[in-house]
């Protein structure tokens, strides 16, 4: 089983040091593997694997949520969000800076990518705090933070890939997934009331905008092409209108009617759309199918139960096991981006916390949580990337600005591991109905 682990750590190694991409290296990994350990028809393996792979209901959902991504991130939605939103912020202590973590969070349930959910909501609001004098470092680790939901909150496009590897139900994940992501969102709209509570010089004397009522229900309008598509793809999905895949479909066709109607896409922009999706796509199912072809190879060769074995010998309580998952998940995230950490990892893993009594859903929702503090960890951090080419800062002093939303994550993940039914129970009590 050495041998086995040795092989596979050497070739991943030098083909990825050789500059191949991540996909076509993870095919050849498993081919290898398959040719050198196993005396199976090779060929006849990897052609069946690619078809069942590839045409899975969750995977087919792919290409149709990138797309609705493409072709929001060219709307002006976020200018929406934020005129609608702003109104209604003036209660609360902080004001103006929940506009982008609660932004973030609405944007998310329609987007699925992190790094899109920052571009495309931070353009707006953060030149919008900055230009009104608000605290700058909390300006820029609000959005820091708030672009990490990206990934958490449904549609979520690493928690289609995991569904695929996983072979978990997407329905079941997006459900279980909901209630985390908006209880962080709440978590970091908290620390920044009680941040301006503590220290009101974070927020500008002249911002005291008068919003009256008649202005807040008139800015609710704005929020009608959200409410459009949120209730079009995920209203479908929980109403048992559409499976995810048909959702997304309904999610293109909203992205398409509240593009015309704000007359902000045109045919070039269609094209790029297109194209984009396309090539995201392409990469994205590489990598999924490669994924497969390594695990699936891994575990009849019985590497999974090996090291499973090998951990259980160590003694770790479930907790601290975890714990050592999600050190081990950021530290990784530090040199891979995040769609690499969990195709890479997830054959071994996988079988190791499901030894140890946690729930496959679950243990989904604690690897998007941990990929996403990964989006922020520097040097890899892509994030954090976004939000420099937003504001022109160094990417070490944006890195300081998110560290304490980066420990409410921390925090939360080990409340998650105590209280796993706050994540499992969502799922089992709506979809039994």
């Amino acid at each position: 089983m050495t041998v086995i682990l040795t092989w596979l750590l050497v070739l991943m190694t030098v083909l990825l040091c050789a500059g191949i991409w991540i996909g076509p290296a993870l095919i050849a990994t498993g081919v290898a593997l398959l040719e050198m350990f196993t005396t199976r028809p090779t060929t006849k393996l990897i052609g069946a694997w690619s078809f069942n792979v590839l045409t899975s209901s969750e995977i087919i959902s792919l290409p149709l949520f990138i797309l609705m991504g493409e072709l929001l991130f060219r709307t002006r939605l976020s200018q929406s969000l934020f005129s609608g939103i702003a109104p209604w912020m003036s209660f609360l202590p902080g004001r103006l800076f929940h506009t982008t973590v609660l932004g973030c969070s609405i944007f998310s349930a329609i987007s699925g990518s992190s790094a899109a959910t920052t571009q495309v909501v931070g353009r707006i609001t953060l030149t919008e705090l900055l230009k009104r004098g608000y605290d700058r470092g909390l300006a820029v680790g609000s959005l820091a933070g708030g672009g990490m939901l990206g990934f958490l909150i449904p549609p979520s496009i690493p928690m289609i890939i995991y569904a695929v590897l996983a072979e978990e139900s997407l329905l079941r994940l997006f459900t279980a997934s909901f209630l985390p992501g908006f209880a962080v969102a709440g978590c970091f709209m908290t620390y920044m009331a009680v941040r301006t509570w503590l220290n009101p010089r974070l927020m500008p004397d002249d911002d005291r905008t008068v919003w009256t009522w008649r202005d807040r229900w008139k800015s609710l309008a704005e929020l009608g092409p959200v409410a459009f598509l949120i209730l079009a793809v995920l209203g479908t999905m929980y109403g048992g209108i559409a499976s995810p895949s048909e959702a997304s479909a309904l999610g293109v066709a909203g992205a398409l009617v509240v593009a015309l109607m704000q007359r902000s896409l045109s045919w070039q922009g269609l094209r790029d759309s297109l194209l984009g999706s396309v090539q995201t796509t392409c990469m994205i199912g590489m990598i999924v199918l490669g994924a497969f072809v390594v695990g699936t190879v891994l575990a009849n060769l019985r590497v999974p139960q090996f090291v499973s074995g090998a951990i259980t010998s160590w003694g770790m309580s479930p907790f601290v096991l975890i714990m050592f998952l999600m050190v081990f998940y950021i530290v990784l995230g530090t040199v891979l981006e995040g769609f690499s950490m969990i195709v890479l990892t997830l054959p071994i893993v996988l079988p190791v916390v499901l030894a140890a009594g946690f729930d496959k859903v679950w243990f989904g929702v604690f690897l998007i949580i941990t990929i996403e503090m990964a989006q922020v960890s520097p040097p890899v951090a892509f994030n954090l990337f976004v939000i420099q080419n937003i504001t022109g800062d160094s990417q070490t002093y944006v890195a300081w600005k998110v560290v304490p939303f980066f420990l409410i994550m921390c925090a939360f993940t080990a409340f998650i591991t105590l209280f796993p039914e706050f994540v499992t129970w969502p799922a089992d009590f709506i979809l039994s109905k």
